[in-house]
This record gives C-alpha cells, sequence and structure tokens, in this order.
C-alpha cells in the first residue's frame, strides 16, 4: 500500500493538468499513489491521461463539481495520507517529503498545510496581510477567509471517517467549509515554506464563476453553527463574521434591486444572535 494517496480533480484543463502531474513525479519522495478524477471533461483531457500508462489511476465522471470528483478520489484511495492537487497548480520538489518528515516526527499531528508561492497571469505576486497564515487551533482565523490552499495539504484518512467527506451540496467554497469543520476538531500545523506554486488569473477559476463567493461562505458558516463542540468563543466569532457577510451579500442584492433576496440576507444574523 502506498504511504499517501494524490487526488487531483480536473474540468478541461488538459495542458495545465499535465503540469500539474509532472509536479508529482518529480517529487523527492516516491510512495504514493497518484488519483485524477476527471469531471467531465471535452477537451481531450481522458486521451491525454492514457499517456501516463498504469502510474495514474484514473476515474471519469460527469461534470458534478470538485468536491463529488474529491470525495470520489478519497473512496477509491489506499494511502494512510491524502494529499490533494488541484489541476492548475504546482508542487515543488519536497513539498511531500517535508510535510512526511512532519508528521512523522509529530505522531500527535493529524494534518498540515505550508505556506505557498503566488502566480497570477504568469506574474509573482505577493500575498497581502489578510492572507497570513496560522497553525495550532486556527478555527477563528479560518472565518474570514480560506487561508488553507487544498494543493498544500497532506492530512491523515482517518479525519474524513471523523468528520466527514466534502459537502457535494457546495458548488464552490467547499475547500473553506471542510477547514472550518477540520479546525474545530483538530489542530492544523502549519510549515512556513513554500511548498506549492498556486496559479489564478485565468477564466475557468470557480472563484471567478461565481457572483457574490460570501453566499456560499454564509451556507458554511450557518452549517458550522450546527456543530455541538463550538465553544462560546468560537460560536461568537462565528456569528460575527456571519453577520459581516449577510452585509456585504445583501447590500449587493439591494443594488440589483433582489429586494426579498437582500431582505433574507440582511435578516438572517437575527436567527442566530436570538438562539
Amino acid at each position: 500500500m502506498p504511504l499517501v494517496s494524490i487526488i487531483i480533480p480536473t474540468f478541461n484543463r488538459k495542458v495545465v493538468l499535465a503540469e500539474a502531474i509532472d509536479s508529482v513525479f518529480n517529487q523527492s519522495f516516491k510512495d504514493f499513489e497518484l488519483i485524477v478524477v476527471d469531471d467531465g471533461s471535452s477537451d481531450g483531457t481522458r486521451e491525454m491521461l492514457g499517456n501516463y500508462g498504469s502510474r495514474i489511476r484514473c476515474f471519469f465522471q460527469e461534470n458534478r463539481g470538485p468536491s463529488v470528483a474529491r470525495n470520489l478520489g478519497i473512496h477509491n484511495s489506499n494511502g494512510l495520507y491524502i494529499s490533494f492537487l488541484d489541476s492548475d497548480d504546482l508542487w515543488l520538489r519536497n513539498k511531500l517529503s517535508t510535510q512526511i518528515n512532519l508528521m512523522s516526527s509529530n505522531s500527535d499531528t493529524q494534518i498540515c498545510y505550508s505556506d505557498e508561492i503566488w502566480i497570477r497571469n504568469g506574474i509573482r505576486v505577493n500575498q497581502k496581510k489578510r492572507h497570513r497564515k496560522y497553525g495550532g487551533w486556527i478555527f477563528e482565523y479560518c472565518l474570514a477567509l480560506c487561508i488553507i490552499s487544498p494543493s498544500s495539504v497532506l492530512m491523515h484518512r482517518d479525519i474524513f471517517d471523523h468528520i466527514g467527506m466534502f459537502d457535494e451540496n457546495l458548488i464552490v467554497c467547499e475547500d473553506y467549509e471542510l477547514w472550518l469543520r477540520t479546525s474545530l476538531h483538530y489542530p492544523i500545523a502549519f510549515i512556513n515554506e513554500p511548498l506549492i506554486i498556486k496559479r489564478g488569473g485565468h477564466k475557468d477559476q470557480l472563484s471567478r464563476k461565481y457572483w457574490g463567493m460570501d453566499r456560499f461562505r454564509i451556507a458554511a458558516i450557518e452549517k458550522t453553527l450546527t456543530q455541538q463542540n463550538l465553544t462560546a468563543r468560537q460560536r461568537t466569532a462565528a456569528i460575527e463574521m456571519l453577520s459581516k457577510m449577510c452585509r456585504i451579500v445583501g447590500n449587493g442584492y439591494l443594488k440589483r434591486g433582489k429586494t426579498a433576496e437582500a431582505n433574507h440576507f440582511l435578516s438572517l444574523p437575527g436567527k442566530y444572535h436570538s438562539s
């Protein structure tokens, strides 16, 4: 059995997918299996994957989104650890070896992630202060935005047995929701070293496809507020962030003349303030 199962979900990204796959095979750490889940591509991805032969385990499904694709990969994986790579990102050569060394020397650590290099439209850009990353019990830091990139994570597979899989009802921000759920139950180790290259700016990014991404974060926070193990402080922080996002989304709907939708979001926090 491999020590690590690497899961790449992909949809119509044949060229960059090949680069992502090559960055996996260039890893200094070799005890892994690579699983690619093609989420209904129509650009020749299946034929390109065939060039790798048995080096890759491939699964194909109708287009159902990254949550379903990642979950399919997890269900068919064999490794003790699970790692993800988005098809437009790249791993640096020592990504896996650095994380395996950390996990092996810290038996209590079940999940870790790393810093990253950002490339936008082919140009390296600096992360802003609000994108700063943290380690430990980081639930409150995860509320404002998704500070953990799926491509940077290595996690013990038992976590999914404990807290569940990616939420297939979320078409975006599914990673944001999973990290909220995870950070309630586990401390998350942070490696203050860039181990991945995160590429953005292209037109097919899901974050650019949908207006008002906070709508999906609101749904994730609402789900989080149903968790029984929230401390009073965590609950207060979640409600405060929910209120902030609801104001943003509600005012956005008002500007678009959609009063009913605006009223829904502007009144939503009251449901939790009064409970």
